[in-house]
């Protein structure tokens, strides 16, 4: 399989993800510009990631400008027609700009941004990833100032009907409370899934945790969810 990890100006996780992937993980990874058109090239067993950083400064709102660039129509057309989408961080404010993830992500709580590790769990096995996952604890970095996860009521009721929330932040023993929340996050939603469980968008960086030099591989059983689904 192949995984394409989109360019916007302003990324600056795209090669972080490109390493993660191609050295730690022996995968195919296509580079791609925000100004791209075709994605004829991937199949629906693939995987588009929209990857961390800035894009177009973060001006207006975060993912707000990314949302209109021409390669965001095709990867909306190709998340409708089933193929695997991943959105970290900037990615996951930019799925969630462009319809293909309900929500917002909103100013940290405490109006500071955030560098640090912190740990999540998944939701449960209602997803490949949460089933690749299972039930280990996860320390993965996070680095963002508008991570803060907000829907409305009927939206959260919908996620948690359907399972559609794939992480929660937590401590290091898996306890869900709001201490372990680093940015304040309704109901510590760390991230989340579209109804068809083929968009994933999620606030840490897994791609940060998957060298040995770093002393932390956590991320790489994320990463490894969307390798296996072919």
């Amino acid at each position: 399989m192949k995984f394409g990890i989109i360019v916007f100006p302003g990324s600056n996780c795209d090669r972080d993800m490109m390493h993660a992937l191609k050295d730690d993980l022996q995968q195919e990874v296509v580079m791609l510009w925000h100004k791209d058109r075709d994605l004829s090239m991937f199949t629906k067993d693939d995987c588009i990631v929209l990857p961390g950083g800035f894009s177009y400064g973060d001006y207006l709102r975060c993912g707000a400008l990314a949302r209109f660039s021409p390669i965001m129509e095709q990867v909306v057309n190709f998340a409708n027609n089933g193929g695997k989408v991943l959105g970290v961080c900037n990615g996951f404010q930019i799925l969630c700009e462009s319809g293909l993830l309900p929500g917002a992500l909103l100013l940290n709580d405490h109006q500071k941004f955030t560098c640090k590790n912190v740990f999540i769990k998944s939701e449960g096995d209602k997803n490949f990833v949460g089933k690749n996952v299972g039930d280990k604890i996860l320390k993965i970095p996070v680095a963002h100032g508008e991570g803060r996860y907000q829907a409305d009521a009927a939206t959260l009721e919908k996620l948690a009907a359907n399972n559609q929330v794939v992480f929660r932040y937590c401590d290091e023993q898996g306890q869900v409370h709001i201490d372990s929340n680093p940015n304040g996050a309704t109901n510590n939603i760390a991230g989340i899934c579209n109804e068809g469980r083929n968009v994933f968008g999620m606030m840490p960086h897994p791609e940060r945790a998957c060298s040995d030099a770093l002393h932390n591989i956590d991320g790489r059983v994320i990463l490894e969810a969307f390798s296996r689904m072919n």
